[in-house]
């Protein structure tokens, strides 16, 4: 290339930047699993010493970002909202306003906020309770320490985690919300919106556990779409996490208990949390 070319170059006008692409609004999080940025973790306990436990485990696992700690529920919320964190473990026992309340506020000032309760309580009403604040996940304490670092990933990533003992709890309220309305037991809620047939196939897909890739793969369409079908559902029955989703479509006849559970009496709404080995929590 000659001098005169090159000048020619250097005074051409720089191209113009490609414009901007919209972002997916942050209340969505369901493109967490691609994303490369650190995962953000809140931890909400009135134990110091618990406290000190997960922030030990969390700080050595790469992609996991420790952006605060809570001793109470009003102090958890308030923190939200300043650092809006990807992923909340939080326990249901604290003192001001419980965990659960907790998590309905949370909704408010951090809806992209992914929250598991991380607790030593197996009452099935803490459940369900929690499954209706908008928790994506409930484990007991008893989690062996090597295997949290993966739940917080694995929620991140839209999945639904629920310790297995507590799973065939939740089946069993599955059945029963199931068998009342066979009864004609008169419902005390609205009827849920209709879903279209492809948010249907969608929803039985997540009920069985599966992510947003492997859905896809499942029904040849793309992550993005299956993003959007999921973002769907949720407004639709105006509630924040797939295990919540699942529990309305029982609830509604939308979809069978037989079709997310594994022929073991429980549901598989999550991978398999074997309890042996691996040092504890609590």
């Amino acid at each position: 290339m000659t001098e005169r070319s090159h000048a020619a170059r250097k005074n051409e006008p720089d191209a113009p930047a490609p414009a901007p692409t919209p972002s997916t609004p942050a209340a969505s999080g369901e493109d967490a699993a691609l994303s490369t940025d650190p995962i953000r973790v809140l931890i909400a306990d009135d134990h110091a010493l618990f406290r000190r436990g997960l922030e030990m485990v969390l700080q050595g696992e790469a992609g996991l970002d420790l952006v605060g700690q809570a001793s109470d529920g009003a102090e958890a919320v308030q923190l939200a909202g300043e650092v809006v964190p990807d992923v909340v473990l939080m326990d249901i026992r604290m003192p001001k306003i419980s965990g659960i309340e907790a998590a309905r506020l949370m909704k408010e000032v951090a809806p992209s906020a992914k929250i598991v309760m991380l607790t030593i309580s197996d009452e099935e009403e803490d459940l369900f309770e929690a499954i209706r604040a908008g928790a994506s996940g409930y484990l007991l304490k008893d989690i062996p320490l090597d295997e949290l670092a993966d739940s917080v990933r694995s929620v991140h990533g839209g999945q639904s985690l629920i310790n297995p003992s507590m799973a065939g709890k939740l089946l069993t309220e599955f059945a029963t919300l199931a068998r009342r309305d066979a009864e004609g037991e008169p419902a005390k809620h609205a009827p849920a919106p209709k879903l279209t047939d492809r948010e249907m196939e969608v929803l039985r897909l997540v009920a069985r556990g599966m992510n947003n890739r492997d859905i896809a793969k499942e029904l040849f369409i793309s992550e993005n779409t299956v993003k959007n079908h999921v973002r769907n559902i949720l407004e639709k029955l105006q509630i924040h996490s797939r295990m919540e989703a699942v529990m309305i479509a029982v609830r509604e006849k939308l979809i069978e208990i037989s079709l997310f559970t594994g022929g073991r009496g429980r549901p598989v709404s999550g991978p398999e949390r074997p309890q042996l080995g691996g040092k504890r929590l609590g």
